[in-house]
């Protein structure tokens, strides 16, 4: 397995933003630019995955009534974008749409994200960062090689045919992403479906300290006021005169607290006072977000922070199909001709995703993978003589054989 580590998208926006600030003290310097300056290509990358961001939070949010929501738009654009590698026609246009790619075409998409990952390759060696591909195929199943090689070169992913009817080889996938996301999180499938024929999944982990820690000493219950109007104690971290970088207004309250040496940060942020969160948040876009952004400053302040530790999870179809990209799931009509022979066949089943995120006062921990199923349609059985094979010529009606013979190499002479 090879091991990545970008930034992702809307923490390189916070970071692009902030790189003339320097961050706490301490032996190393701080990170305050890119090795280099981000090509056009780049910059497109990483509007399309926050703008998809942006829309998926808003669009679960609508479907969920959980007091706490936590995706990773990155590790869903990544699973997705391998997946529509395979897709054609209409399949296609509706998932670039969904991931927000616009006009993008896949070699630019697919080469953004390559030249992307290596160029923050080990940005800071004080925050383990992890990003991984795998496709998981059942053995029985052909890819197209082309498929398999761009999924290889452009997401440095791992190709592994397992037998789908061997109960185990669902411990082999869910053992491949607890690897993955450093023991947080478990599994992705409950088991594998007659049907199911494939899986395309992306693992994240993350973890960082705070280039300014809070003190535990200072850690004290405190007052939480939910949504609902009540109130329930939480531990309140503290962090007296931090060096953040913050904006303050009638629109918006917001801080940036940044991790090892500081191209890594968390962005929080406050509605204002009397709109409730969902509400105000159905209405952030990446624009807003990017004016946001553009505003922070360098401040010293106060900072509150509840100590907390949270897993999620979510069913993300209804979620895509509203975004856009319907077709990918229609059994009918959905079209993955790029992925393999039989693509015509093909239909995403399930996207899901589960996420792990644990705050306190040294730092940040964080986890996420989500899984792509792909089934095949509900028609006539598949018989795919992709390994040694009998064959016979006969008259049906006597049942006469007239040859008969059998198959171990069928390359022609």
């Amino acid at each position: 397995m090879r091991w990545s580590k970008p930034l992702t998208p809307l923490a390189l926006a916070t970071t692009l933003a902030g790189c003339e600030s320097i961050f706490g003290s301490g032996d190393e310097e701080p990170i305050t630019r890119l090795p280099r300056a981000l090509t056009q290509s780049e910059q497109d990358l990483i509007v399309a995955s926050n703008r998809f961001g942006f829309n998926l939070l808003r669009e679960v949010s609508a479907r969920d009534s959980s007091s706490n929501i936590f995706l990773s738009p990155l590790s869903a654009s990544m699973a997705l974008g391998m997946t529509m590698n395979g897709a054609r026609g209409e399949t296609f246009t509706g998932m670039r749409s969904t991931l927000g790619f616009g006009a993008m075409e896949p070699a630019q998409i697919n080469a953004s994200y390559r030249s992307l990952i290596d160029l923050l390759l080990g940005l800071d060696g004080n925050v383990d960062m992890r990003l991984a591909n795998s496709i998981w195929v059942d053995q029985r199943f052909p890819l197209h090689p082309a498929f398999v090689e761009s999924s290889l070169q452009h997401f440095d992913a791992r190709v592994t045919a397992l037998d789908f009817a061997n109960p185990a080889s669902a411990n082999t996938i869910n053992g491949w992403v607890d690897q993955g996301t450093n023991g947080k999180i478990k599994t992705i499938i409950d088991g594998i479906d007659a049907g199911v024929v494939m899986y395309l999944i992306n693992a994240v982990y993350f973890k960082g300290s705070w280039t300014q820690e809070f003190d535990p000493a200072r850690t004290s219950p405190a007052p939480f006021h939910r949504a609902d109007g009540g109130q329930h104690s939480v531990q309140m971290m503290f962090l007296r005169d931090a060096k953040v970088r913050s904006v303050m207004n009638d629109q918006v309250q917001m801080v940036d607290l940044a991790y090892g040496r500081g191209a890594f940060s968390m962005t929080l942020v406050l509605p204002p006072n009397g709109q409730p969160l969902r509400q105000w948040a159905a209405g952030v876009t990446d624009e807003k977000w990017q004016t946001w952004v553009a505003q922070l400053r360098d401040t010293e302040m106060d900072v509150l922070l509840p100590r907390f530790r949270l897993e999620y999870d979510e069913v993300l179809n209804k979620t895509l199909q509203a975004l856009g990209m319907g077709t990918a799931f229609d059994e009918g009509a959905a079209d993955f001709g790029g992925m393999s022979p039989l693509g015509a066949d093909l239909f995403i089943t399930n996207v899901k995703q589960k996420t792990f995120l644990e705050v306190n006062e040294k730092g940040t921990e964080a986890a996420a993978a989500t899984s792509v199923e792909m089934g095949v349609t509900s028609g006539p059985p598949t018989f795919i003589a992709n390994r040694p094979f009998l064959v016979a010529i006969r008259e049906r009606h006597s049942g006469t054989i007239l040859f008969v013979g059998l198959i171990g190499d069928p390359r022609s002479p």
